[in-house]
């Protein structure tokens, strides 16, 4: 019979992945989309004459493996004071626009190959993050309407509570 301490794989670099169940989900596959286009954009505007646009995509890049990280070893569960969709969307809602405006002028303005690629993908990833901040969105909407769904009860509780003649 084996052990009951035996039974767990010795840690290693494969516990350094992220688990299959968070690659899987929604928020997994556009977190690692973003980082890969991210880096490809950063890669192309490197490469082209469109060398001052290169910052954007890096910082992109770096909170976009952040995010991936910090989710997939569920940091958002350990760490309550930080509102971590909230984070995600302003993330992605300036994600989208910087990439929608470096990308029109990266096509418009340069004309080398590595340029228009760069500015090809950063459309592509507008559309990619604009499709996370949608998503996120709508989560930041329903747990809104269930907090203030709450708020009123309480603060008729509240009031109830506080019902008396100060006079």
């Amino acid at each position: 019979m084996e052990e009951p301490g035996a039974a767990a794989p010795p840690p290693g670099p494969r516990s350094l992945l992220p688990p299959r169940e968070f690659l899987c989900s929604r928020k997994g596959q556009l977190l690692s989309a973003e980082s890969v286009l991210s880096f490809i954009i950063f890669i192309c505007y490197i490469a082209s004459l469109a060398a001052p646009f290169m910052m954007a995509p890096l910082l992109e890049f770096l909170l976009a493996l952040f995010l991936f990280f910090a989710y997939a070893s569920k940091l958002n569960e350990k760490f309550k004071g930080l509102y971590w969709p909230l984070t995600d969307f302003l993330r992605c809602v300036t994600a989208a626009i910087i990439y929608f405006a470096i990308s029109i002028a990266a096509v418009s303005r340069y004309n080398d190959g590595a340029s228009k690629a760069g500015g090809v993908f950063g459309f592509i990833a507008t559309i990619v993050y604009a499709i996370d901040f949608y998503i996120t969105f709508n989560d930041l909407v329903t747990f809104l309407k269930q907090g203030s769904s709450d708020s009123p009860e309480e603060r008729k509780s509240e009031d109830e509570d506080s019902d008396s003649d100060s006079d």
